[in-house]
């Protein structure tokens, strides 16, 4: 039996560069040796209250990129979140055993209270709770997730292992965080300031879909500064960042010159960056032409999704039915 994986992105927008290394490209991996579960988490997305418009067709955004990057609805589970009713009905049954202090002592609800005082709704502070659903419906072991997501993770075990205990039976298996690759790759943002990032802005990311005069026009906006002053001094934050992205989608020699030229203080940041954007072009051109194709193709995307919810509600009603019956539901 092959262990079972699950992951999901939020329905906000298209994929970018981020999600493409710091993600996707290890779905793509992952799917021909694990039982993989990739969902498109439209209800979490419903915390933010987008428009109807903009949530069926940021769902399609994210279909889309996940088929053009290379994620097989043959040989992984690809769904769309709201597709599989079951999940919030397990979402019920661990909230009645997930407790207001636990759920209001998590960092991410604390930082989106600070950040947006106006919009603390009940669906951020049980966003953990909904997160455990996605996770357990499945019984997943292993999820790829990122250092800000740790903590909903552990909570998830959290709440799994309370329903083993509650219900005298060992039930849901501990899921925990899940690299393929030894090391995590850190996708830099446009702005200086850190990872790539939706929240940031769309300056700060390369999406997947942008044109190559997108992907130029955002490339030379990219924060720098007035060059270096010493010769292989270190580089300050924003320079590097550009760098670290040169590393991952430029030639090794490529990214070797332009470090030689910045420790001997001759590089010029017109040139480098016209370079790193066209290695970006060179680097999403596969993809962004399958993107292409795939969205003016509506009978397969249909097909994909009913073929996904099919696939991922064969296991929820299993759980469901499973879990009614250690709760005590019974039919007359």
């Amino acid at each position: 039996m092959k262990e079972t994986v699950v992951s999901g992105i939020r329905s906000t927008g298209k994929l970018h560069l981020g999600n493409y290394y710091g993600a996707v490209k290890n779905f793509i991996k992952m799917q021909e040796e694990y039982n993989c579960y990739f969902f498109i988490a439209d209800w979490h997305s419903l915390t933010t209250h987008p428009t109807p418009e903009n949530l069926h067709g940021n769902i399609k955004n994210v279909l889309v990129d996940y088929l053009a990057c290379g994620l097989n609805p043959e040989e992984s589970t690809i769904y769309v979140q709201s597709d599989v009713p079951e999940i919030i009905e397990l979402y019920l049954y661990l909230n009645m055993n997930a407790y207001l202090g636990e759920l209001e002592r998590a960092t991410s609800f604390k930082d989106k209270v600070r950040g947006n005082p106006d919009n603390v709704n009940a669906g951020l502070l049980t966003y953990p709770v909904l997160m455990a659903a996605d996770i357990l419906i499945h019984k997943a072991t292993k999820v790829p997730v990122g250092k800000d997501q740790e903590q909903h993770l552990e909570m998830a075990r959290t709440f799994g292992n309370r329903f083993n205990r509650l219900y005298n039976q060992e039930y849901f298996p501990e899921p925990y965080a899940f690299s393929y690759t030894e090391k995590l790759v850190k996708v830099p943002g446009l702005d200086g300031k850190g990872k790539m990032g939706k929240s940031e802005g769309d300056a700060n990311c390369v999406y997947l879909s942008d044109t190559p005069e997108a992907i130029r026009k955002k490339v030379s906006r990219a924060v720098t500064d007035s060059g270096p002053t010493a010769e292989n001094q270190e580089k300050p934050e924003a320079i590097q960042n550009l760098f670290d992205l040169m590393k991952i989608v430029s030639p090794a020699d490529t990214l070797n010159h332009f470090d030689d030229l910045y420790n001997k203080m001759a590089i010029r940041y017109g040139d480098f960056k016209k370079q790193l954007a066209e290695d970006m072009i060179i680097a999403t051109d596969p993809v962004r032409e399958r993107i292409n194709d795939i969205a003016n193709d509506s009978a397969y995307l249909q097909k994909v999704a009913r073929l996904g919810a099919e696939k991922a509600r064969e296991s929820a009603q299993k759980t469901i039915r499973e879990v009614r019956e250690l709760i005590g539901f019974k039919s007359f």
